[in-house]
């Protein structure tokens, strides 16, 4: 099958046969495994759009000036960048929603409060895979499903369905989706100087806290529509506008299913930003 010139970068287990499809680490047949920190593997204006989903915020900050300028280099004149990260705006309104209504005490609302403390915070400091938000999942006694639903859409359906058919069964869960787990994997850049003699206690801790918190996992910055807007800018881009999930200027959109399925309207991650702009 030849490839039309789309690449979709950090693409996970979510990717078309007709894109060129580039990770971390090689998730599926065909996909490219490469570091993207080192650059994109591509040259110069060969490409008519490139896109990633979920990837940006797992860059830190000063990395992500020099991934976006490299989604510049590859694209051709006119080409198309589409982003999609986590709204920092969204879970800042829902903050604001749902203290409010607590405070208020509005049945229904302490979970929802609970629920985005969460994504505002545990994907950027926890220290180990999956963080707080995976003990979240697998307790059904919050009765907060459909919210769960509503933010995080069918990864989370996934990950819900999972832990509590271990737990039933009385198995140790899995603290994190295998298939994101083996992706970040890839971001491990590794420690050089590994210690000469076993570390123990709160070194070791140390230690295995260090590695973690590198592997690629956590959030290590967050972006609305201002600042990725700004960033793109800065990088060369114009035009740059919102998007919703099947909303697109690339050609043939909607018969990826990259962001949702065309057919169901069912939207892969709800809780996302989705930009677009123009080389």
């Amino acid at each position: 099958m030849s490839k039309l010139p789309y690449l979709n970068l950090g693409c996970g287990i979510t990717f078309d046969p007709e894109w060129t499809n580039v990770d971390f680490v090689s998730t599926g047949e065909g996909v490219i495994a490469h570091n993207l920190l080192n650059g994109i593997p591509f040259m110069d204006g060969s490409l008519e759009v490139v896109y990633h989903s979920h990837v940006l915020e797992h860059m830190p900050k000063n990395k992500a000036e020099e991934f976006i300028k490299e989604c510049y280099r590859v694209l051709k004149s006119g080409g198309i960048i589409r982003v999609a990260i986590p709204d920092l705006e969204q879970i800042a309104l829902n903050y604001i929603k749902y203290l409010n209504e607590s405070i208020k005490g509005t049945p229904g609302a302490k979970e929802k409060y609970e629920w985005t403390m969460l994504e505002l915070f545990d994907q950027v400091v926890r220290n180990r895979s999956g963080g707080e938000m995976i003990d979240y999942i697998k307790d059904s006694s919050k009765n907060n499903d459909q919210f769960l639903l509503e933010r995080n859409g069918s990864e989370v359906k996934r990950i819900m369905d999972m832990l509590r058919k271990k737990k039933e069964t009385q198995k140790e869960p899995e603290r994190s989706n295998p298939g994101m787990r083996n992706r970040l994997k890839g971001m491990v850049s590794g420690i050089k100087n590994k210690p000469q003699k076993p570390l123990t206690g709160e070194d070791q801790q140390s230690l295995d806290i260090g590695k973690f918190r590198t592997q690629g996992e956590v959030h290590q910055w967050m972006y609305d529509r201002f600042s990725l807007k700004l960033l793109l800018e800065q990088c060369g881009f114009k035009n740059c506008s919102v998007k919703s999930a099947f909303d697109s200027g690339i050609a043939k959109w909607a018969g990826f299913n990259l962001d949702g399925n065309f057919e169901t309207k069912e939207v892969r991650k709800p809780d996302s930003l989705f930009m677009e702009a123009v080389k």
